[in-house]
This record gives C-alpha cells, structure tokens and sequence, in this order.
C-alpha cells in the first residue's frame, strides 16, 4: 500500500512561499508609496478660471476672447498674439488652510499647437512648440498673468506663412495647449494645462 508523504517534513515550504509572497507585496506597496511622495508632495494645486486671447494689432483695443482669430498679416505687417490666463491656488486637504509656503511662482510655460485631424506635423501642420519665460504670483485669490500665445517669428514660417494672401490652405484650425510651471515657496514644482481654439488665416484687416 502506498503511503502519503509526510505533513510535518513537508510544512517549512508553505510557509516559506507565503513568507516570500508578504514581503513582495511589502516591498511593491513601499514602492507605490514612494511613488505618491515624489509625484505629489505639494499642499496645493493650480486651479485655471479662465484661459483667453487676443490678436496682435487690432486697432480698435484690445479684446481677449477663449477662441483666437490669428491674422497672419495685417495690413502688410506681422505681430504677435497675446494671452492671458486667470489662476488660483486651491488646497488639496480642505480642512487644512492655505500659507504663504504654498504660494506659487510661475515662472514658464509651454505652448504646443494641435489639430483635431491628427495633422500635427509641427511646421508643416502646426506651429512650432515653443518655451517662454514668465513670473506671476499665485495665492488662493484669483491673479492673472499675461503671455504671448502666438509668436511673431510662428507667422513667418510654413504652414503660417502659405496663408498670407490666402494662399495654400485658407483656414488652419488648431488647439492651443498651454502649460504653466512653477515652484511653491518650499521648492515642490506645479504644473497646470488650459487650452482654447486658435483659427489661422489671413482675416480681413481692422478698419
């Protein structure tokens, strides 16, 4: 008759296995805390109220809309496009109020031009993306900061420049992606992302 193994000489290895399994999960749930730390060790987030526009050498004032009619020539002359972006601080712990230690200074932003066809080939399709510098202060009120949202060199190269005298394509329709970095008062890096509609033609000039 053929006899079962032995329990007792057996019993070490379960034990060992499940050993071996608890620290792993130890060591992955360690790493996925690690993880939330590094990614978000700030108090506070950016909040956008509002992300506008307004197009370079209107002479009848200027005016910031959330949609962008970019003339690439007007009246014979190229100039840029501005922006402006209303912020705010709000704390990610609601019962724990804001400090001046949360404060952000932003001090870039990026620009990055998109189609809704997926024709994003840049300078070709789009402009090209671009860095700019800008130092603003953020509290929990609302602050606004002014930026160039289109440059002026971005109307003197392809596919901006085909438009003048409606050439090539008549319209160029795109999506303004505009990111802000910035640093609160204890080093911890923000970020936040607004877009609007930028339309690029060569439209009638003001009057």
């Amino acid at each position: 008759m053929q006899t079962m193994p032995s329990t007792t000489s057996g019993s070490p290895r379960p034990v060992r296995v499940a050993g071996l399994i608890a620290l792993v999960a130890a060591l992955v749930a360690a790493s996925s805390c690690g993880d939330a730390v590094r990614e978000g060790t700030g108090s506070a987030f950016l909040v956008i109220d509002n992300l506008t526009a307004s197009a370079g050498g209107s002479s009848g004032g200027v005016s910031f809309s959330n949609t962008l009619e970019s003339d690439v020539l007007t009246k014979g002359s190229v100039f840029e496009d501005s922006g402006r972006v209303v912020v705010r601080l709000a704390p990610k712990d609601i019962t724990a109020p804001l400090t001046s230690n949360n404060y952000v200074t932003i001090n870039r932003y990026r620009v990055v031009f998109k189609r809704s066809d997926g024709r994003n080939t840049p300078g070709v399709d789009v402009p090209y993306a671009f860095d700019g510098a800008v130092t603003f202060n953020v509290n929990d009120e609302r602050t606004t900061g002014n930026f160039v949202l289109v440059r002026a060199q971005a109307k003197l190269e392809p596919p901006l420049i085909q438009l003048g005298g409606n050439g090539g394509a008549i319209v160029i329709s795109t999506l303004a992606e505009v990111t802000f970095y910035g640093t609160d008062q204890t080093g911890h890096e923000v970020t936040v992302t607004g877009s609007l509609s930028v339309n690029f033609a060569d439209w009638a000039d003001p009057q």
